[in-house]
């Protein structure tokens, strides 16, 4: 089978973590590095790019004229609706979901929401964690900020910025030192992460039938239930990746289903908080959609 992924150090990852899985099953694969729009063009923030699928578009066009065989993703980029011809295979595993603040230590101020001082710069382009950010330390100025994961970091490091944030998925995975750093751990209940944050996401094509069912094993049901309820509500707030919304949705041992939400209308107005637990998923994204946006 032939993977395609963006180039990226944790796209690389990802990647090589799904052929890992692939090879337990006895399927041998290579991957095929795809540069997306989002890739190439680094000097505008995502609000400022045209369309959805700022990182899925190119690889999707690869799969859709069959030179590749399946896509790995990071399931938060992608948009809700899947191009005619493609489908979502499976769902990793989720990874932690929160997102975390990395602070230079020489601008750490214990006892400060987040241990940033008033006046604090923090190096994010997400509308969604510039909402956040404001609502939660209204004293903080949110930097735009691209690049990959280690590029954002080395902006802390370097005191270029006091402060970014990142979502934990991706420093964990890439297993980074910190240990010159500050890290505050918001929790996903009140830092709200965006829909499908920490899991990665196999794409293939909906005729590909064969396949689909060799990648059946990879999917995780839990994963695949609570992400559904996040998607689905991002998809009737008719939001794309760089919507100020963050939804997370937790499965309690007993099957309960738990969403947590967060909406601006733009990165520096009021933010909503919803809270909402239902025993089914029937209605739950409908009913929270309803709190978050009244008719």
């Amino acid at each position: 089978m032939i993977i395609g992924t963006r180039g990226s150090r944790l796209a690389l990852w990802q990647a090589h973590f799904v052929q890992a899985q692939l090879k337990d099953l006895g399927i041998d694969s290579e991957l095929k590095i795809i540069k997306t729009q989002g890739d190439r063009v680094q000097h505008l923030t995502f609000d400022k790019l045209e369309g959805k699928g700022f990182f899925t578009k190119e690889i999707e066009d690869h799969l859709l004229d069959g030179s590749i065989d399946l896509a790995v993703h990071s399931l938060k980029d992608m948009p809700t609706d899947q191009p005619e011809g493609l489908t979502l295979a499976a769902l990793s595993y989720r990874a932690e979901v929160n997102d975390v603040l990395v602070i230079n230590k020489a601008k750490a101020v214990p006892g400060k929401p987040f241990q940033l001082a008033d006046g604090a710069t923090v190096g994010t382009s997400s509308a969604r964690r510039k909402a956040q950010l404001r609502d939660l330390h209204p004293g903080l100025v949110p930097v735009d900020i691209r690049g990959n994961v280690p590029t954002r970091l080395e902006k802390a490091r370097t005191g270029e910025m006091d402060a970014v944030m990142l979502a934990a998925a991706g420093l964990e995975r890439l297993e980074l030192d910190l240990s010159d750093m500050v890290v505050v751990r918001p929790s996903p209940k009140e830092f709200v992460p965006a829909p499908g944050q920490g899991v990665m996401a196999i794409q293939t094509r909906k005729d590909a039938i064969a396949i689909r069912k060799q990648l059946a094993p990879l999917h995780n049901v839990t994963v695949g239930e609570c992400t559904n309820v996040e998607r689905t509500i991002l998809s009737l707030m008719e939001g794309g990746c760089s919507m100020p919304l963050g939804v997370y949705c937790d499965r309690d041992e007993v099957g309960n289903y738990h969403v947590w939400a967060a909406y601006a209308e733009t990165h520096d107005s009021v933010v909503k908080r919803v809270q909402l637990s239902l025993s089914t998923r029937d209605g739950l994204a409908e009913r929270v959609v309803a709190a978050l946006r009244p008719a």
